[in-house]
């Protein structure tokens, strides 16, 4: 039976959730931050590449059927092996959430995104020893990368509200380092390529799927946005 998603609502919740997430996280670490303009994000996208390109590996075991897309009955098989106990609905809203261009299918870089927000949003086991999804595959260095795309968004969330708009993000690039400024075009690009729906908000999901298409997963070369 094909899966079919019901609400044009159906980011909504999902996001409202990444939002407060990112106010917690930036509130926790007290404005420590290791970025200092968007040219110092560019710089790491070999690293992030790195770091995610291995997820390729687990995407190939459960895509069954070999035609390059997970389903959404193989999305639950997926999860019910890494043993990510997660009810029918938040797997509905995750696989409509990260369904981007509709397809009822979700592609490599859409499970990306689906594993980074099950990364941030599990609630910690009950159990003494709790596990992430990431220690489940054994990749510690999937976590790291993460980690540090959060950081990368929490940089540019210049107001701590756990959303981008281009006036803080503007603020965020160009205050920070002063002697290491980017330029207006460079950020007005960036921002649309973000704010898909034009709405002047971009939220970490939506980041996400940014940056995997910066960082050039589909090729075999990160594609040039330096900011210089």
């Amino acid at each position: 039976m094909l899966f079919r998603c019901g609400s044009s609502n159906k980011y909504k919740k999902l996001d409202a959730k990444l939002e407060r997430k990112m106010m917690d996280v930036k509130r926790n670490t007290s404005g420590r931050n290791n970025f200092r303009s968007f040219d110092s994000i560019i710089m790491r996208f070999p690293q992030f590449k790195e770091g995610l390109k291995n997820i390729r590996g687990v995407f190939a075991q459960y895509d069954e059927d070999s035609n390059g897309i997970i389903d959404h009955e193989e999305l639950k098989k997926c999860l019910q092996k890494l043993q990510l106990h997660l009810t029918e609905q938040e797997i509905d809203d995750l696989f409509c959430s990260c369904d981007a261009d509709g397809s009822q299918g979700i592609q490599f870089n859409e499970f990306i995104v689906i594993l980074c927000l099950i990364y941030l949003l599990m609630e910690p086991s009950t159990s003494t020893h709790p596990v992430s999804p990431t220690s489940k595959m054994g990749s510690p260095q999937l976590e790291a990368t993460f980690d540090t795309i959060v950081e990368a968004f929490l940089f540019l969330d210049n107001n701590g509200d756990g959303k981008l708009n281009k006036r803080d993000m503007v603020k965020a690039l160009n205050e920070a380092s002063p002697c290491e400024k980017s330029s207006a075009h460079i950020t007005r690009t960036r921002f649309k390529e973000m704010d898909g729906n034009k709405s002047g908000k971009v939220g970490f999901r939506d980041f996400l799927f940014a940056l995997t298409d910066w960082v050039g997963l589909d090729g075999d070369e990160e594609i040039p946005i330096s900011g210089s």
